[in-house]
């Protein structure tokens, strides 16, 4: 089939490239077109549009399920190829630059208490006043997409995380050690240092939705522990609309100990360890290549000044001393 150069030209947009990479990711237009926030006609336009100017099918459906073509393995690798490339040209210019001037931009996890980076962000505008601090809160998801794209530059995340599979272009710093907390209104349970999951399912539960980490991170500790998880009676995003939801009905939710630490003078429940310890980490995460920019560089040796002159835990209690 002979190819109109100026169909082809006309059909290779970003955004339909764009498009197609995402759907070729996940295989399912409607998944795609709700992470792009478009129709699904508007998808199915683009790739159709993408297909002419090729002048080849993308995908070829099996049932309800989509599969790549042979022509859309080759261009999928192409275009990764080309955001490798795009990526790289970035990071090359932005090493040039001076620690002094330019943007750092941060993703940080929505459900992580963030008051010591509220404080240090200030401390370092002392510092690098030239240097602007963009700050996102975002899902998991979001955050592993836009460090992909190089849309961030780092990114505040929980780990281990094993919903991501290649770690090769990543590093990560860790930031503190992290383990869940209960928070309960039962009189019984207040004066044990320690509980265990299945002495602790049987009352409601406020949690995080369920895709978020630490639900995850809840339901592999029952799973392991052979151990049928709670009823959760309301599912919340935001750690302080979980813990005003618990705090009005009296119910059970856990916490990160530095939410916890961070909010001492509005938790009223009491608290209360899981036996054995539910640990994990919150850590910074970058590419690689990331570290060669002087002003990331600099930022992050400002954090380890600032928090090696008052840990991160000291911090957390003189902003919201017990």
């Amino acid at each position: 089939m002979t190819v109109d150069k100026d169909d082809f030209i006309a059909a290779l947009t970003s955004k339909s490239l764009c498009y197609f990479a995402k759907l070729a990711h996940t295989l399912n237009y409607t998944k795609t077109a709700r992470s792009l926030g478009i129709t699904q006609p508007a998808l199915t336009q683009q790739i159709k549009k993408l297909e002419r100017g090729i002048g080849s099918p993308l995908f070829y459906s099996v049932g309800r399920q989509i599969h790549l073509t042979d022509a859309g393995r080759i261009l999928l690798d192409t275009v990764s190829g080309i955001y490798e490339i795009l990526i790289t040209a970035v990071d090359n210019i932005q090493n040039s630059t001076l620690d002094s001037l330019g943007s750092i931009r941060i993703g940080m996890l929505a459900t992580i208490e963030d008051q010591v980076f509220e404080d240090f962000i200030i401390h370092y505008n002392d510092i690098q006043p030239g240097v602007e601090i963009e700050v996102s809160l975002l899902t998991r998801r979001a955050l592993w997409n836009e460090l992909e794209n190089n849309q961030i530059d780092l990114a505040i995340m929980y780990l281990p995380d094993d919903s991501i599979k290649n770690w090769k272009p990543y590093s990560s710093r860790k930031i503190v050690d992290e383990h869940l907390i209960l928070l309960h209104d039962n009189p019984k349970w207040e004066n044990k240092k320690a509980l265990k999951l299945r002495n602790i399912t049987n009352s409601p539960w406020v949690t995080y939705p369920n895709n978020y980490y630490l639900t995850e991170l809840l339901r592999e500790q029952f799973k392991n522990q052979l151990v049928d998880p709670p009823q959760s009676r309301g599912r919340f995003a935001a750690p302080l609309q979980i813990l005003h939801f618990a705090q009005q009905k009296n119910y059970n939710a856990v916490f990160p100990e530095s939410f916890v630490l961070g909010n001492q003078s509005k938790i009223k429940l009491k608290q209360t360890l899981i036996d054995p310890k539910i640990q994990f980490e919150m850590a910074f995460v970058y590419r690689r290549d990331k570290i060669n920019i002087p002003r990331i560089a600099s930022f992050l040796k400002s954090w380890d000044d600032f928090i090696t002159e008052k840990s991160y835990r000291e911090r957390l209690k003189d902003n919201h001393p017990m």
